[in-house]
């Protein structure tokens, strides 16, 4: 079953790559742009791909060059119709010209993704020959350009993203969020880094909670707790906020598994399907359905949402890529939903899984109810990396050899472990 669902998830991005660009498309949906942190999580797929016997060296290689030089010769001049600026890339771009695609902001967080990506591609094809040694001067390149300290409009927080447009969004990177990355590569960066402002901005607006039992710091949706460690091993390092809690971040993750399969249990809004191998509440596409009462009140069911618990927002919609990647923290409550989920909802088995979302609630209840059509890019990578590290730990080999990560975690105060 993991076999099938990781090379399933695997296959997705030789699929829907455009041959020339490079850049992979967002979704399988007719008519997606390209997502620059679905081409990050490609490049870190491929090192799987080639250690499983499903692409070869060379072709696989072949994959992250062609990207790489796109983006190293890409329009960085940060007007409308460009690719980025100051070394950051728009959020979505054109798959065919690498264009901005509808306004969308200069994302510092799926820069980060997309860098990592590069960084770990780099940090396996370690071969002496002319297009592995091009690989790893374009990735070091293409980190060493981004200015991640222009990210910092107040010499604090890092802002989420900037359009020519308006300038800065008024969103920055505070509160428990999926920004670890973010912050370990531009603290590491030797060219333009981070200052400490951004990384203490971001931690002193933690959340600590105490719920159903478990005390951990607190983030709705699954993603938050689990993105940082498709790439980095988090396992015995502490930061000052984790050595104060007597934790790690791994072991909060493990934790805030825990809390979500509770909350399923209790299902305090009954829905149908939710329970103790049924749970997983996270960023996902979702039904965008009529309205229907459940349990004496009036039920709205939203598209693509960041689910989360036990404040919500829940609407009965469980993304099943959050389960998958619970593997590594849990794996005695994750294999057993994922046993229950892979064949549960409608469509071949393991197609729920991978969907971007499943509701029991909604549609036919005797087919199991409604499926995301399609799949997207940021489920399937989640899935091949961190189906991955359950097995072997190879990205987090490959994340734990990567100097601007060492010396970005070190910068940021994490000590101990393999640091």
């Amino acid at each position: 079953m993991i076999d099938a669902l990781q090379r399933a998830a695997f296959e997705y991005f030789p699929r829907v790559t455009h041959p020339a660009t490079g850049l992979v498309a967002d979704t399988s949906r007719p008519g997606s742009p390209a997502s620059v942190a679905v081409v990050g999580f490609a490049l870190s797929a491929y090192p799987v791909g080639v250690t499983r016997g499903w692409m070869g060296r060379e072709a696989a290689a072949e994959h992250c060059l062609r990207v790489m030089r796109f983006l190293s010769r890409s329009d960085q001049s940060g007007r409308d119709d460009s690719s980025g600026f100051h070394g950051f890339y728009f959020h979505f771009l054109d798959l065919g010209h690498g264009r901005r695609v509808a306004q969308c902001e200069l994302s510092s967080i799926d820069t980060a993704f997309l860098i990592m990506g590069m960084l770990m591609a780099a940090a396996f094809f370690d071969a002496s020959t002319p297009e592995e040694t091009e690989l790893r001067q374009l990735a070091l390149e293409l980190y060493h350009r981004v200015e991640w300290q222009w990210a910092q409009p107040h010499g604090t927080a890092v802002a989420h993203g900037w359009k020519p447009e308006c300038g800065f969004l008024n969103y920055a990177w505070q509160g428990y969020n999926e920004s670890g990355v973010l912050h370990a590569l531009g603290l590491g960066s030797p060219t333009h880094p981070l200052t400490r402002a951004g990384v203490d901005a971001w931690t002193a607006t933690y959340q600590w909670e105490h719920l159903y039992g478990f005390d951990f710091l607190y983030a709705g949706p699954l993603f938050v707790h689990q993105f940082p460690h498709a790439w980095i091993d988090f396992r015995g390092i502490r930061d000052r906020f984790m050595r104060d809690k007597d934790c790690d971040y791994f072991e909060n993750s493990r934790r805030a598994v825990a809390v979500q399969r509770e909350y399923c249990i209790r299902n305090p809004r009954s829905f149908d399907g939710y329970d103790a191998d049924c749970w997983g509440l996270s960023a996902g596409d979702g039904p965008a359905a009529a309205s229907q009462r459940i349990a004496g009140r009036r039920q709205a069911f939203a598209g693509y949402a960041s689910r989360g618990v036990p404040w919500g927002p829940d609407d009965g919609t469980i993304n099943g890529a959050s389960c998958v990647a619970s593997l590594v923290f849990a794996p005695e409550l994750a294999l057993s939903a994922l046993r229950t989920m892979y064949t549960r909802a409608p469509g071949d088995p393991g197609s729920s899984v991978r969907a971007s979302g499943f509701n029991a609630t909604v549609g036919d209840r005797e087919q199991g109810g409604w499926l995301s059509p399609g799949e997207f890019g940021l489920d399937q990578g989640i899935i091949v990396l961190m189906i991955e590290n359950f097995r072997t730990g190879l990205p987090w080999a490959l994340g734990r050899s990567i100097t601007g990560i060492r010396r970005g975690l070190k910068r940021a105060g994490f000590t101990g472990g393999w640091l």
